[in-house]
């Protein structure tokens, strides 16, 4: 009788994708979707902030303690692993570069600690995504950039790409298996192609023209990245109509501070450019960074308001040891950080308001993968990546359906097919 594994995975797309990869390779056990119901379990670590190691840890130590066989492994297996391994609480500890290996790592009788060399890239070839009709795709590992508030690219290494062959030949296996759209993947996932004489553009257009796919989207782009040949493309039918492009401010003083490349004037430039071509767009924002004080921020507030913005994913500033944000001075109180978080995420969801009516006075069709089912009601984004919410009498999971007529309300839109 096999044993059961249960995947636990914290952070980001891109553990998500390393999670379907160990899936991929689990041959000699059962995977169960119930921690409760699991002999094992292969805890995906995220280590991005002081508080994802404290949920990693807390977690991995609450499963010892119900008296699972821990595996430890993710962004966290360096930073984290160590520290877990010695006080016993997980059997193994393993890096990115050893997760194909998961059967035979699983099967060790004795407990072991392998540190991710941060080298390796995986050429595993996903023959689904497991239960999704929307896939990730990762096209590259690790980052260059350095800044200041960021301890990834010390644990994912440095940039590194895929081949253009290999990502089209995923993004023709996963079609087979009936994924429709794909989302372009990484650490840094703009940094595609600056190791293998190509870019992010040129992937696009070969996906498009040698792939099933219908639809593409990508993950976080920095502003640095787009280049005139990208821009050409945002006229392409294949590319979704949603931008995430990563800003993290909008006050020069503190995007220097944060060691960014990015400046204001420049963002709002581009921002305004790819908004006249109809996208959404979307950023990151850190509120509450050294040296943010109140004059900073009542400029960059005035700054904020003038970007285009439909989508925001903001962050309180924590701080991440071994950072050099993390030894600054003039730390900023926490309330204070979260009125400005408030702020700026209710200012967004405005104008994610208003740009929705705007589609829906001029009639635009939204396009609609539908991903999933729950009480009574079909759930998927259209293509400026806003959730819609649908009533139907038939089963409407994987498909594509087109809607003309439906509502706006404040937390997305509502059809009825």
């Amino acid at each position: 009788m096999k044993q059961k594994v249960y995947f636990k995975t914290f952070g980001c797309r891109t553990n998500l994708f390393d999670t379907q990869v160990m899936l991929a390779h689990l041959k000699a056990f059962e995977r169960v979707d119930c921690e409760q119901e699991a002999d094992i379990v292969v805890l995906n670590s995220c280590t991005v902030t002081n508080d994802a190691d404290y949920s990693a840890r807390a977690y991995a130590k609450k499963m010892h303690a119900l008296g699972k066989r821990v595996f430890f492994t993710g962004c966290g297996a360096n930073t984290q692993g160590h520290r877990l391994f010695k006080s016993g609480h997980v059997f193994g500890v393993f890096g990115h570069d050893h997760k194909t290996q998961i059967d035979g790592l699983l099967q060790q009788e004795k407990s072991f600690f392998y540190e991710d060399k941060q080298e390796k890239l995986d050429q595993s070839l996903l023959q689904e995504f497991v239960g999704k009709t929307r896939a990730f795709v990762k096209i590259q590992e690790g980052c260059d950039f350095k800044c200041s508030y960021c301890i990834i690219p010390s644990v994912r290494g440095k940039s590194r790409s895929l081949s253009e062959n290999q990502i089209l030949e995923q993004c023709q296996v996963l079609a087979q298996s009936g994924v429709l759209e794909v989302v372009l993947t990484g650490t840094n996932v703009g940094s595609y192609g600056k190791d293998t004489k190509s870019n992010m553009a040129g992937l696009i257009k070969k996906i498009a023209q040698n792939t099933p796919i219908k639809r593409i989207r990508i993950g976080s782009l920095e502003p640095s990245q787009i280049d005139a040949e990208f821009l050409e493309l945002l006229d392409h039918p294949i590319l979704e109509k949603h931008l995430h492009i990563a800003l993290q401010h909008s006050h020069d003083s503190m995007l220097k501070r944060m060691r960014r490349v990015n400046r204001v004037k420049s963002d709002r430039v581009l921002f305004e450019h790819i908004a006249s071509k109809g996208f959404a767009l979307g950023t990151d924002f850190i509120v509450g960074h050294p040296f943010e004080d109140e004059p900073t921020w009542q400029q960059a507030w005035e700054n904020f308001k003038q970007l285009p913005l439909t989508h925001i994913h903001p962050f309180i500033y924590s701080p991440r040891a071994g950072t050099p944000s993390s030894t600054m001075p003039n730390r900023i109180n926490g309330s204070v950080a979260r009125t400005r978080l408030n702020q700026i995420k209710h200012y967004v969801q405005g104008n994610n308001l208003a740009f929705r009516q705007a589609l829906r006075v001029q009639g635009q069709v939204l396009e609609v993968l539908v991903e999933s089912y729950k009480e009574g009601y079909y759930y998927g984004h259209d293509q400026y990546f806003n959730p819609i919410k649908i009533q139907a009498s038939q089963d409407l999971c994987g498909q594509w359906v087109e809607f003309r007529d439906y509502e706006v309300l404040e937390d997305g839109n509502y059809a009825a097919f």
